[in-house]
């Protein structure tokens, strides 16, 4: 994990970088895309590490 960002699986690579691209088409600098979907991945993670962790429970 490099700046608390999950391992991502090719798929979810390719997924993200479409995501990008998209919102760069928007208008969005590429930087801040790059922040809002590595956002979004964090996010998703975290919700995932939290239901994993009260299923444990």
């Amino acid at each position: 994990m490099f700046n608390n960002v999950p391992t991502l699986t090719h798929e979810q690579q390719q997924k993200a970088a479409e995501k990008i691209h998209e919102l760069m088409a928007q208008g969005i600098s590429s930087g801040e895309a790059i922040m809002i979907v590595a956002n979004e991945i964090r996010e998703a993670d975290a919700k995932k590490q939290a239901a994993q962790s009260e299923a444990e429970q």
